[in-house]
């Protein structure tokens, strides 16, 4: 009796222990912090993956935002910003989502993007980074997937742009540009260019000069939308959390351009947008003013006939294109759409069912699909 007394005692000692040394994390972290990171939470956003680390109080494990498994009560989470914060109290680190990999899996694929981006090479072999960093392919492919959600293909295409179009803005010539970051001809690049700059390089490289876009920023379900357009049409519809920085992109994409807030003509086309983001069906025939290949084009036509609820594999629509062998080309006009929404990119998924990345998030694509699938119901 004395000895279960004893035990009694000393395991109320410990759980007193564990919620003071939880609260002392929580109150490291203030109040406004915690809201933000419980939305995170919430939303699994990838996004937050390295930023913070939450910890379960009934299990003593700690995941991270993105962690597939079953959300927690709130009144049992506490948050940490560092796994070792994490780990001093006393939490175990998730066997499913493995929070203690995300740091050493960040630096990886950071070491592979300045690698990549240095490479004048195009269509850089995996398995040769991979010897580069020391590691192995099947590492640095887990590593790229777990950080960006991106395939490393779709990542070094993605930094290629990038570095194409820093030489542009610097000043460079085109033909320059274009062999500088590996490009094996003219047409490649302008095949790539027409959805990845939104106009030809001869125009990117003036900076959008000549072109004036208007633009309008809304609330949605997903936070803030921006729906720029030009006198023709829709060309670009943004996710973001915050006006300044969706115009902020706006601007750095088009320096040169005449950018201005949208007139009143244009609510209405924002308006159908956050009714599609709302789950509604389609109600106007939004037009659209578009530069793309006749490839990507018919992608985001075939995207737009996914009729809403509905999901479709990349190797489908390859299929419904007459191209089954089209698989990576399908994948790459949907992450080079520039009017989200519009042209549905987030119904289309992997082929075991899972989601694929998603330029706004995964969070917000899964929400997306969740909303259309109540609605259509």
């Amino acid at each position: 009796m004395i000895y279960g007394l004893r035990y009694f005692r000393s395991m109320e000692t410990m759980n007193k222990v564990r919620a003071n040394a939880g609260a002392a994390a929580s109150a490291q972290v203030s109040p406004r912090k915690a809201a933000q990171y419980w939305r995170a939470t919430l939303q699994r956003d990838a996004r937050a993956d390295g930023q913070f680390v939450l910890a379960v109080r009934s299990t003593h494990i700690y995941c991270r935002p993105s962690c597939p498994a079953r959300r927690p009560l709130r009144r049992n989470v506490v948050f940490f910003r560092t796994r070792e914060e994490a780990e001093k109290q006393g939490y175990r680190a998730c066997l499913r989502c493995r929070p203690d990999e995300i740091s050493a899996s960040a630096a990886l694929v950071a070491r592979a993007a300045k690698y990549l981006a240095q490479s004048g090479e195009e269509g850089v072999r995996l398995s040769a980074v991979a010897l580069e960093l020391n590691t192995n392919a099947a590492t640095l492919r887990r590593a790229v997937r777990q950080v960006t959600g991106l395939a490393p293909r779709e990542l070094a295409e993605a930094l290629r742009v990038k570095r194409f179009k820093s030489l542009l803005r610097g000043g460079k010539n085109i033909t320059d540009a274009l062999y500088e970051t590996g490009y094996g001809s003219s047409s490649r690049v302008y095949e790539r260019s027409n959805a990845q700059l939104g106009m030809t390089p001869a125009t990117y490289r003036k900076g959008g000069k000549g072109m004036k876009i208007e633009y309008t920023i809304a609330k949605s379900p997903l936070g803030k939308i921006l729906v720029a357009a030009t006198e023709r049409g829709v060309s670009a519809v943004y996710l973001g959390d915050t006006p300044s920085k969706l115009v902020a992109e706006l601007r750095d994409e088009y320096p040169r351009a005449e950018i201005s807030p949208a007139a009143a003509g244009v609510q209405r086309w924002v308006s159908e947008i956050v009714q599609r983001i709302e789950g509604k069906p389609a109600q106007v025939d939004l037009p659209l003013d578009l530069q793309a290949t006749a490839f990507q084009r018919r992608v985001w036509q075939e995207l737009q006939r996914i009729p809403r609820g509905a999901t479709r594999t990349y190797s489908q629509v390859a299929r419904a294109l007459g191209n089954p062998k089209a698989v990576r080309a399908v994948a790459r006009a949907c992450a080079t759409n520039p009017v989200s929404i519009v042209v549905p990119c987030h119904r289309v998924v992997r082929q075991d069912g899972n989601l694929a990345g998603y330029r706004w998030g995964l969070s917000r694509k899964e929400q997306l699909l969740a909303t259309e699938r109540a609605s259509a119901d």
